[in-house]
């Protein structure tokens, strides 16, 4: 019996879509109002969901508190009211786009969580435009 654990959390950053190797055209082109060269941001929210087997002495399949103590040390501490170009290291040869922001945010959390379970991470960038990565 599998059972799937999820905690929301919140951060707000700024970033920038854009190819450092591209023209400013091409980028205005692909990235269109996301290339400001002043940066734009937002208010992200995020689920990390843990699924796996109920562990028979404690009834979790991961201790809640663990995983919100986890989410605030390697996530929101790290991102919330960070410039992702400019503040956070992951970003530096990144593009900061939700797609690899949710790999970037996986990578962190996965390495603390049990191998025996399943990690999934949803990032909601706006309420209607959200990415979700479980790992390859």
């Amino acid at each position: 019996m599998k059972v799937t654990v999820s905690r929301k959390a919140h951060f707000n950053s700024a970033h920038r879509l854009y190819r450092k190797d591209w023209t400013n055209e091409k980028n205005d082109l692909v990235f269109g109002k996301c290339n400001n060269p002043n940066f734009h941001g937002h208010n992200y929210d995020l689920i990390v969901s843990v699924t796996g087997k109920i562990d028979k002495e404690t009834g979790f399949v991961i201790d809640v508190k663990i995983l919100a103590d986890l989410i605030k040390l390697h996530i929101e501490d790290a991102f919330d009211h960070k410039n992702l170009n400019l503040d956070v290291p992951d970003f530096k040869n990144l593009n900061p786009t939700a797609e690899n922001i949710s790999v970037v945010i996986w990578n962190k959390l996965r390495k603390h969580i049990s191998n025996e379970n399943e990690l999934e991470i949803t990032l909601y960038e706006t309420p209607r435009n959200f990415v979700t990565y479980k790992g390859e």
